[in-house]
């Protein structure tokens, strides 16, 4: 499985601070290359299966339960060239053109959907979780989030006109007439406003820009089987007390930085930590089990970090959602897209002489 966990899943001074450490360790999450379409295929996507997905952190946990990162274009003719563009084919026009504003702004948002900008200039990049594209014959923001909720693991998309050239440019046809096309992408993570940063490109001296994008994120996030949820917390994370026995209840984090945002990839390494300190107990002290976790994408300013998971032998209420961040020196941590979760079949696992606000 592509995916990287780092860290060590120990208890640190600062429970709830970022291990600063594990995230030093990560590869960064790829920007994609959304190829230009012109004789580009017209719908590229990533398949992701969760089941197979959990079971790979499951078994990497096993072997290594410190560890907070278990690991999970065709050329055309350019005969066409001698078709030189029209006066009015400019990037300028493509830009000001209020057919792709109307058609952003009087978008309709679908059911089930939040929308997170619109009419933007730029389309969506340093988003976790890129899944493919395609391109549509029409600005449809319903059939383009349909076709998010076919794919395993999509929950956002981002929908926008981009201005391509009609063949490929060359040396000998910088400029060749342009094309429009409707795409698009699909997101395992959510898209937000601060993401549609990507503008366009120049080929030659053909501009490629975009204009009326559109984002959507997906109101729903599945629930792993065994655990309860989910209880979202928006863009702060849990930041648990000592619990009454003055007792430090967090157990670590995980780390993934590939794939789209799964909670189940989560709740697999809680379950999978918790058989591994149950067959592994210390001697001074009875064996932790993991009772609940809260995930989240991390963000370094606009870029995301990756999808990180916090592990807790207690569950804590949304009361307790408190972390919206840190600094670090220069650098703004800030987090989004946060759900916590309980475990709803280890209940005979919890601590019996002492519980939290959220288990009186």
């Amino acid at each position: 499985m592509a995916a990287l966990l780092a860290g060590a899943a120990i208890a640190s001074p600062l429970p709830q601070g970022l291990d600063f450490a594990a995230i030093d360790a990560l590869d960064p999450v790829p920007t994609p290359s959304i190829p230009i379409v012109n004789a580009a295929a017209a719908q590229t996507t990533i398949t992701f299966a969760a089941t197979l997905a959990a079971s790979s952190v499951s078994a990497a946990i096993q072997a290594n339960p410190t560890d907070t990162t278990p690991k999970m274009v065709k050329r055309v003719d350019d005969s066409s060239c001698a078709v030189q563009p029209a006066a009015d084919d400019t990037a300028d026009n493509f830009s000001s053109n209020t057919a792709f504003s109307d058609a952003a702004n009087g978008a309709v948002t679908p059911a089930g959907w939040t929308l997170a900008y619109a009419n933007q200039a730029g389309s969506s990049q340093s988003v976790y979780g890129y899944m493919g594209y395609s391109v549509l014959s029409s600005y449809d923001t319903a059939a383009c989030t349909a076709e998010c909720d076919a794919i395993e693991g999509c929950s956002s998309v981002n929908i926008y006109y981009e201005r391509d050239p009609s063949v490929d440019p060359t040396s000998t046809c910088t400029n060749p007439p342009s094309s429009t096309a409707i795409k698009c992408v699909y997101y395992g993570g959510p898209v937000t406003a601060s993401s549609a940063t990507n503008d366009g490109q120049w080929r030659y001296d053909f501009h490629v820009v975009i204009a009326g994008s559109n984002g959507y994120v997906n109101n729903s996030i599945a629930t792993p089987s065994g655990y309860s949820g989910p209880i979202p917390l928006g863009n702060a994370a849990i930041n648990a007390p000592l619990d009454c026995a003055g007792h430090d209840t967090y157990m670590g984090v995980k780390i993934f930085t590939s794939g789209p945002f799964d909670a189940g990839l989560c709740a697999a390494a809680c379950s999978s930590q918790s058989e591994y300190n149950l067959a592994h107990p210390p001697s001074d002290w009875e064996a932790q089990t993991c009772q609940f976790f809260n995930t989240y994408v991390l963000y370094d300013g606009s870029e995301s970090v990756g999808q990180y998971c916090t592990l807790y032998n207690e569950t804590w209420p949304a009361s307790y959602a408190t972390n919206d961040g840190q600094w670090r020196g220069e650098d703004h941590y800030t987090i989004g897209y946060s759900y916590a979760f309980s475990n709803s079949t280890g209940g005979a696992d919890e601590p019996a002489t002492c519980a939290n606000a959220a288990n009186p």
